[in-house]
Order: structure tokens, then C-alpha cells, then sequence
């Protein structure tokens, strides 16, 4: 046999799956050697490991800052007169640092941030492993790297706050029932890391959307803008347009980051940047994110001619609206998922546009949910199929009549 006949063999022998733990592992590094080549249909080289590999490397600035963030908010609530936590996770900040102070520096409020998210998303990442293995072994398939992102997002919309328990039992009911049960990767028509985040954000509400879990310390409420805008009955954006929010220094601290919030949520800017790069990829799809910051505006505006006495977030700006809550990574990081998308062109414009929609009507008709994004985006993921049938179906009666056919 030449050299040649028995290469395929060898390779096909290396990178078989399925049939032991190490194969499996080895699954998630390693690209399968027998590629498509030449003149055929792929345009790229892009595949699942190389698009979930920008995805995470897009969203670890927001992540990394907002480490740091957890520390600066609990130094300034320790400031304040709180106390820093007894919690255990503190067991080997203490043991290095002493105590978070006015006095400790960008190190030590870093470390503090990341020894309260890193078992997070510890957690986060073994149960999705766990669940990937039990059923790439049932189904007899490789390990898709599709957990990576899951965890990755799962952990960083979650309060720090949040009980491992919680978080376990929520990523479980995630990959689960809105992923696995569906087909595995590639066949999930909702996103599994928000189903996991609406299943425990409304089975332990007092857990997962209490104000007091967005600041590391003992006996401080840290509200976020969005949740203080919806607990206010004053008119506390009667006079704010939303060009003058640029002349005001707490829509800055918002726009950077230097806010109360989950991981993952609080700088805008870092989100939008680490967005943008999915965007000049085309790994996210332009049509969704211009659709939902259209459906926000468009709302938002109509709220804001409508006004309420009652209501404080009738009269927020669209500008608010955008560094407020999970919206930036909803739309730059969730709408986007070509998953739980539509398929069509003109089906992400109306796709992005009822989540920006949904979004302003969940944060201004129902007060005691403002963030609004995650269940528009989970909502809107139902309404994907028939955008792309509608499409379809207005194409084909299109090409009928041009052709003259009846």
C-alpha cells in the first residue's frame, strides 16, 4: 500500500470520536483531519470551533472589566459604611490582600471581583460539560464547543450574588430542555443560556433579581439605572432628551461600565467594541443588530410622546435605554445567534425589530420586570420560523409572477 492510500486510514484513526473520554476531549481542540477542499460550495474555513473561538475571545474585555467593576462598586459601597462579605469565596483574597479598603488598588479590586465570578462560571462550565458528554456518549457524536459560549453567557447576565445551587440547577435546565432535547447542537430554537436564566430569574426571584445581588458586599442595595428607574415614581427623565444624556456624567459612568450590574452587562462600550469584531467577522449578522436598535428607538419614542405620571421609564430616552440592563450584549452577543436567528435577509430586519420592540414594551408596561431583553430576545426566538417562511413565501409568489406562472 503507498504512503498516500494509508494517510486517510491514520488520520480517520487519530481523529475518530465517541469512543472514549479522552476522544471525546480531544474533540474539542482538535479539527477533524478530513476538511472540504477545493472548488466546492464553502466559501471559508470558518467552522463551529473557529466561530465559538471569536465569539468568547469578543467577550472577554467586558468580562475582564467587569471583574475589575465588582471590585470598584464594593469599595465604593465599603466606603459607604458596608461591610466587605464574609462570604467564602473571600477565603484566598483575604489570606493574600487582608481587606478590600478605600486604599487597595486596581490588583486587589480585580481579584476581588474575579474570586466572587470565577466560581461561577466554574460551576456554569462544568455542568454544561457534564451534560454535553452524557449525551455526545448517547448519541455517539463528538463534543461541540457550542458549551463554551453557553457557559460563557450563562455566567455573565447572572447577579454575583446568585447561589451555586441556583446556577447549576438553571445552566442544567438550559442545555437540557431548551438545547439537547431538541436535537443537540445546531437544532435549538431557543437560546439556551437565556431559557436557563428565565427559568430561575422567575422560579427564585428573590435569589436572582433582588437589587442587593449586584454589589459583593454585606448590607448594601446596589440598584442598578434600570432597576431604580423602575421602582421611582418620579419623572426622574421629565427633562432629558437623549442628546443631552452626553453632558451627564452618570450616563458616561453607565456608557463605561463603572455601574452596579451583572458581570457581563455593565460596560456598553466594551460590548459594542467586542460586538463590532463579530460584525466585521460576519460571524453576527448586521441586519438583527440594526433591526433591534431600530425597534428600540422607534418604541422608545412612541413611550416617550405617550408619557405617564406614573411611570418613570415612559419618559427614558433611547440613549438610557442602551447603557442600561442587559441590552448591549443582548443585541451584539444573544439576537445574534445564527442558531435561534432568522435565516433569511429581510427576515433579521423584522426579527431584530420585534426584539428592540419587545424590549420597551416588557421594561415600560411591566415595571416589576424591567430588563425586558433577555425574555424579547427568548420571545422573539419563537417568531424566527415564520419570518423566514414569510420571506419565503413572498419570494416564491415573487418569482412565480415575474415568470408568469399561476
Amino acid at each position: 500500500m503507498s504512503k498516500q492510500d494509508k494517510k486517510p486510514n491514520v488520520q480517520d484513526s487519530y481523529y475518530a470520536h465517541g469512543g472514549s473520554m479522552r476522544a471525546y476531549l480531544r474533540s474539542l481542540w482538535i479539527a477533524h483531519g478530513r476538511s472540504t477542499k477545493g472548488r466546492v460550495h464553502v466559501r471559508d474555513a470558518i467552522d463551529v470551533k473557529r466561530t465559538m473561538h471569536i465569539v468568547g475571545m469578543c467577550l472577554l474585555p467586558a468580562l475582564f472589566f467587569g471583574m475589575y467593576n465588582l471590585g470598584v462598586q464594593a469599595q465604593v459601597a465599603i466606603v459607604d459604611g458596608a461591610s466587605q462579605s464574609t462570604s467564602w469565596q473571600l477565603f484566598l483574597f483575604n489570606a493574600i490582600f487582608g481587606e478590600l479598603t478605600a486604599e487597595s488598588g486596581f490588583v486587589s479590586k480585580f481579584i476581588y471581583g474575579a474570586s466572587f465570578y470565577v466560581p461561577i462560571y466554574l460551576v456554569t462550565l462544568v455542568v454544561c460539560l457534564f451534560w454535553e458528554v452524557v449525551f455526545a456518549r448517547v448519541r455517539r457524536q463528538e463534543l461541540h464547543e457550542g458549551f463554551f459560549v453557553t457557559a460563557l453567557l450563562f455566567s455573565l447576565i447572572l447577579p454575583v450574588s446568585t447561589p451555586l445551587w441556583i446556577i447549576a440547577l438553571g445552566v442544567t435546565f438550559g442545555v437540557i430542555v431548551a438545547k439537547e432535547m431538541f436535537g443537540g447542537m445546531g437544532y435549538n430554537f431557543l437560546n439556551p443560556a437565556l431559557a436557563g436564566y428565565a427559568f430561575i430569574y422567575f422560579g427564585y426571584p428573590s435569589e436572582v433579581a433582588a437589587i442587593s445581588q449586584f454589589v459583593a458586599v454585606d448590607g448594601y442595595s446596589g440598584a442598578t439605572t434600570l432597576g431604580m428607574a423602575a421602582a421611582s415614581k418620579k419623572m426622574i427623565f421629565a427633562d432629558t432628551s437623549w442628546y443631552s444624556v452626553f453632558s451627564d456624567a452618570n450616563w458616561w459612568n453607565s456608557f463605561l461600565g463603572f455601574v452596579p450590574g451583572s458581570v457581563g452587562e455593565t460596560s456598553t462600550l466594551l460590548l459594542l467594541l467586542g460586538g463590532g469584531i463579530l460584525l466585521l467577522t460576519r460571524v453576527a449578522d448586521w441586519r438583527i443588530v440594526a433591526g433591534v436598535m431600530l425597534g428600540m428607538i422607534a418604541t422608545t419614542v412612541i413611550f416617550n410622546l405617550v408619557g405617564s405620571n406614573k411611570n418613570a421609564l415612559y419618559a427614558m430616552p433611547w440613549t438610557w435605554h442602551l447603557v442600561t440592563g442587559g441590552f448591549a450584549i443582548g443585541m451584539m452577543f444573544m439576537a445574534t445567534d445564527p442558531v435561534t436567528a432568522s435565516y433569511t435577509r429581510n427576515a433579521k430586519y423584522a426579527y431584530g425589530a420585534m426584539i428592540g420592540f419587545m424590549t420597551i414594551l416588557i421594561r415600560c408596561m411591566n415595571a416589576k420586570l424591567p430588563e425586558g431583553i433577555m425574555l424579547a430576545i427568548l420571545f422573539t426566538n419563537l417568531w424566527a420560523p415564520i419570518f423566514d417562511y414569510l420571506v419565503a413565501r413572498a419570494n416564491i409568489k415573487r418569482r412565480l409572477k415575474r415568470h408568469g406562472i399561476k
